[in-house]
């Protein structure tokens, strides 16, 4: 993605998808998408037929399954099916993972080779293997980053964005994620290179790894190369050349130190940076060039100049800015439906149950209350939740059960209730201190439940598994 932080217009120049997961029927009940590999294949063409049709948008590259063992007759049935389909210039990644062993397969695997066009690894460590580059495949940094996205988390991606080529020359790296839109309190809380916690208030933040990405995408276009000229410093960072190969050139320069840019996964081995004077000396075809683009990417200082050619010493820096954009938040209205219905096709070891989550981490004594409809007979179940770190409650058809753990292993109070399906009911959960409360339909299932933990939380919603499920009516009541 390139973008314009002036204008804070962004364009899209090249798509590339991973799926993470599959619907339920793709793996016919099984947790395995490769079992029928036609369905597979053909949902995948099918998806990107629609995001053509319905949203005009064009994939460009397409990978396998997000860290997951590959299989190398699959990958070749998904490059028959894409030609098929008529996606002839959509082009397959894998096996975003490590390595080995895709790039073993290719090097033995002719036909494999033929199929795949990019070989991407997750988290490389600005390493890419000797076998992988003798493959002569693009290699990508499919997956990168995964810090926090402050100042430090800048300084990650200033490295890895110069170093992933210089190390291990990788064309491309990818973000993992784009825009950290979830509570910070979650898991991997502003892992993004902007955030947007609350996207229904329209409020965004642009934060620092923006502005360093400027720094490679604002001065260059789709088209452009690396030169062989890259490398480190003498005292420490690395640089990067890019040419249009007509009459332009920008050079990438990062002097990161090592405290100032941590990465989360793979931390970066110590380093030390030190002052020091760098002299480019133009030759060959460049000699002529009138134009160079230098972007200085320096401790704490972000720069970039375009001088003729004799320019020797940058060391005046402007400091990056955070521009944060906020909309009126106004009214905003939710319709909630369960419209997952089946298990996925998961690329990680996923709870059986969804759970939506909302409000602050930091509630400790509140009141969630919701209308809901259960659509499934018998086996059907939804549940509401407050203080949700690994806490909530739930109740089944006709019965109901207190746990304060997500998946029910630790059960605090359990009974009949006498709800069924297709009926609405309503649902109130109260906690304070160390008791919780529950009514149902005004009536009091429990009452003064010692709960011990968690101490504080979000307030929820969700279902005991994938079955249909309303929801109406939610609020939450927060008390000081």
């Amino acid at each position: 993605q390139v973008l314009d932080i002036f204008g804070m217009i962004s364009q899209i120049r090249l798509v590339a998808s991973l799926p993470w997961a599959f619907p339920g029927w793709v793996g016919q009940g099984k947790n395995w998408p490769y079992d029928l590999p036609d369905i597979t294949a053909s949902y995948v063409v099918s998806w990107i037929l629609g995001t053509k049709q319905y949203h005009d948008l064009d994939i460009d590259y397409v990978g396998i399954w997000n860290e997951k063992n590959f299989d190398s007759k699959y990958i070749k049935l998904r490059r028959h099916t894409l030609d098929k389909g008529g996606l002839e210039k959509v082009r397959i990644i894998a096996s975003d993972n490590l390595w080995q062993p895709i790039t073993y397969s290719v090097l033995v695997d002719g036909e494999l080779a033929e199929a795949l066009d990019v070989i991407g690894a997750h988290y490389p460590g600005t390493t890419s293997v000797m076998e992988a580059r003798k493959t002569q495949k693009k290699l990508w940094s499919s997956e990168d980053y995964s810090t926090f996205n402050d100042e430090v988390g800048g300084g990650c991606w200033a490295c890895i964005l110069n170093q992933n080529y210089v190390n291990g020359l990788m064309t491309a790296t990818i973000s993992w994620n784009l825009v950290a839109s979830y509570y910070e309190d979650l898991p991997f809380g502003r892992d993004g290179l902007m955030s947007a916690e609350e996207p229904w208030t329209v409020n965004y933040v642009v934060e620092s790894p923006i502005w360093t990405t400027a720094h490679t995408t604002q001065f260059r276009q789709p088209g452009w190369t690396y030169l062989q000229t890259v490398g480190h410093l003498a005292n420490g960072g690395s640089y990067v050349t890019l040419t249009d190969s007509k009459e332009n050139l920008t050079v990438v320069i990062e002097t990161m130190t090592h405290d100032h840019s941590v990465c989360v996964r793979p931390p970066l081995l110590p380093f030390n940076v030190t002052p020091q004077n760098v002299t480019f000396q133009l030759n060959g075809s460049f000699v002529s060039i009138v134009t160079v683009i230098a972007c200085l990417l320096m401790i704490k200082r972000l720069l970039c100049l375009s001088k003729r050619v004799s320019f020797i010493g940058l060391d005046q820096g402007i400091t990056g800015m955070a521009v944060e954009e906020k909309g009126d938040p106004g009214r905003h209205v939710f319709t909630l439906r369960q419209v997952v219905t089946q298990m996925p096709v998961t690329w990680a070891a996923d709870a059986e149950q969804t759970i939506s989550v909302i409000g602050d981490y930091t509630w400790q004594n509140l009141t969630v209350s919701c209308d809901v409809f259960m659509d499934t007979v018998k086996t059907g179940g939804v549940f509401i939740a407050a203080r949700v770190d690994k806490g909530g409650g739930s109740v089944r058809n006709g019965s109901h059960k207190v746990t304060n753990d997500l998946v029910g292993e630790t059960v605090l109070v359990e009974g009949h209730s006498g709800t069924r399906a297709y009926g609405w009911h309503t649902l109130s959960l109260t906690v304070e201190g160390e008791c919780a409360t529950g009514l149902l339909n005004v009536y009091h299932l429990w009452k003064n439940t010692v709960v011990l933990g968690p101490k504080n939380g979000w307030a929820a919603i969700g279902t005991h598994s994938f079955e249909l499920a309303q929801f109406d009516n939610f609020a939450v009541e927060a008390k000081s």
